[in-house]
């Protein structure tokens, strides 16, 4: 019995399975290809960049211009930076201008009210983020650092210690659930 589409049973698989093929064959293409860029003479690795860049090559060194012909042919395999890292880059680009220099982007950006919670040795340690810093048992920080400090007894990157330096933030609550109305809502991490 045929499906609907008139096609065979199985041509769908096979046509999937080439998709996969032919992923791994332009894969294996490409590797075979930045592994050929070693051989080049330096005539031929800026001859490479006019075609890859289309711009003449800048005067770097033959390690230099090797590794930026890999990363635009992989830029051109697989894509190059997202949009909102350009942007940041731009950002960035616009502050070294005028200013001189970047300023340090110490981690995340944590909102006012905001409530970091970590358990250490059994303790639950709350701390709520301020507009001027935060607020740990009572008293006011500057730092993280130096609330994991007081927690701890020992020196600890304050942002590491509550877990503000991986990607997905468990122990943050930046804004308050719609579940609770009051923005008291705590997660456990640790």
């Amino acid at each position: 019995m045929e499906p609907t589409h008139g096609q065979p049973n199985g041509v769908a698989n096979s046509q999937s399975r080439a998709g996969q093929s032919t992923s791994a064959t332009c894969q294996f293409e490409l590797s075979k290809k930045i592994a050929n860029l070693t051989d080049l003479t330096a005539q031929h690795l800026r001859a490479e960049w006019r075609r890859l860049y289309r711009s003449h090559p800048p005067r770097l060194s033959r390690d230099l211009l090797v590794r930026t012909l890999v990363y635009r042919m992989q830029e051109l395999a697989y894509g190059g930076l997202s949009k909102a890292t350009q942007r940041k880059l731009i950002a960035l680009t616009k502050e070294l201008e005028t200013s001189g220099s970047i300023t340090s982007d110490s981690g995340p950006r944590v909102r006012p009210g905001a409530r970091l919670v970590r358990e250490w040795r059994g303790r639950t340690h709350v701390v709520v983020v301020t507009e001027d810093g935060f607020e740990y048992a009572g008293k006011s920080y500057t730092s993280l650092s130096k609330i994991a400090q007081a927690i701890t007894g020992a020196h600890w990157s304050g942002p590491r210690f509550f877990g503000l330096n991986r990607s997905e933030v468990p122990g943050v609550q930046s804004e308050p659930d719609a579940s609770d109305a009051n923005g008291e809502g705590e997660h456990a991490n640790g």
